[in-house]
């Protein structure tokens, strides 16, 4: 498949070779093929493997990001946008790409350009039953397309109604006669509407004669491995955090309000904010060096994920020591970004052996902190 079509029949300035693109992986350097990048190296050196080895900036933060759900009037949303079409589950490099193409042909005709996405994720409405675990829920999902360059996104409700909407109807009346589109970046293996019949290539047929351009992105590899939202919880769930950063194009995060625990933390010397994480979180149970975003402040850290073996092994939940840190943090939100895996959890013997272990894993973490002084997710502000 080539790696973007355009309506008129014009070569695709808004794919991989756009200035905006060049812009996103001016650290890597990338051989664009007919149906993938590859990445070579980094910086002319072989590659890294460490998790803070791919850093890759995710667009010019705009100062209001819009949302517009089913829900918003008519008259309140900003008609002729350049729209990205996907469902966007933790925004990683193959959405960037298709991110990126759209807030390109957008700037180049002055339009604004909007991401178009689908709360619940359509697996979780045709699956009720089979866990989902979701990279990023809906507000970070919308968190993460904020930071992109993006200046706002569509979310439409996906249910009964739209899930047997035709491809057809979708596209005339959701995307030209509700938002009034002027063009659409999506990937290659995009598909939408009843029965998924909606494709790429019905975008690009179409296009002539709704008058929009349509770019279609060819998918990303990080060493002959297609980057995709399937493959990074898989690598999530085996503690393969660098190949889930790289995949990703930043740390994986996740969002939390701290409540109470049993405060044994705070006996041994560790005091710990802790946080549910939901119950399909898929992330491997073990001890990890972190990053929190608490307002507009970083702070370094030790994280405990999973079922406290020594103690009661009960229901998962996410332990988070702060270095250097003395204050209250019960009922705050805190942004937790996971920089490096150091170890599954444990069983021990006693609480001086779990201590003498906490000591080694606080080492380790801060070195691996260290190492990465600058890794945390780009997030926008939601106007």
């Amino acid at each position: 498949m080539a790696s973007a079509i355009c309506s008129r029949g014009e070569p695709n300035t808004g794919g991989l070779n756009s200035p905006l693109i060049g812009q996103m992986f001016d650290c890597l350097k990338l051989r664009q093929t007919s149906a993938a990048v590859h990445y070579l190296d980094f910086g002319g050196v072989p590659r890294p493997r460490s998790a803070s080895s791919l850093k890759v900036p995710a667009g010019i933060m705009t100062t209001t990001f819009t949302v517009i759900r089913d829900s918003t009037p008519a008259e309140n949303i900003v008609r002729g946008a350049v729209v990205a079409l996907g469902n966007f589950d933790g925004v990683h490099l193959g959405h960037r790409v298709v991110i990126a193409a759209a807030v390109d042909m957008a700037r180049k005709h002055g339009k604004p350009a909007f991401a178009v996405t689908f709360e619940p994720h359509p697996r979780s409405f045709f699956s009720p039953n089979t866990p989902q675990f979701r990279l990023s829920d809906e507000a970070a999902k919308l968190r993460l397309l904020a930071g992109t360059g993006l200046d706002g996104a569509v979310v439409m409700t996906f249910d009964g109604a739209r899930a047997g909407t035709s491809a057809q109807d979708f596209i005339n009346h959701d995307l030209i006669a509700r938002l009034g589109i002027s063009g659409i970046s999506v990937g290659y293996d995009f598909h939408f509407g009843k029965g998924r019949a909606g494709s790429p290539s019905l975008l690009a047929s179409e296009a002539p004669r709704l008058g929009i351009e349509v770019h279609v992105q060819s998918h990303v590899d990080i060493l002959d491995r297609p980057v995709s939202s399937t493959a990074i919880r898989e690598a999530l769930a085996e503690g393969h955090l660098g190949d889930a950063t790289e995949m990703l194009g930043g740390p994986w995060f996740v969002s939390g309000q701290v409540i109470h625990g049993e405060k044994r933390g705070r006996d041994m010397g560790y005091p710990t904010a802790n946080i549910r994480l939901d119950k399909n979180c898929g992330l491997k149970h073990g001890i990890y060096a972190v990053r929190v975003g608490l307002g507009d402040r970083r702070i370094d850290g030790v994280a405990s994920f999973g079922r406290r073996p020594t103690f009661d092994n009960g229901a998962p939940l996410l332990e988070v020591f702060l270095f250097d840190f003395d204050g209250d943090l019960y009922s705050k939100t805190l942004d937790v970004a996971f920089i490096g895996f150091i170890r599954d959890e444990l069983k021990f013997d006693g609480i001086d052996a779990l201590v003498a272990q906490m000591n080694d894993d606080s080492a380790k973490a801060r070195a691996a902190l260290a190492a990465a002084p600058d890794a945390f997710p780009k997030l926008g502000k939601i106007g």
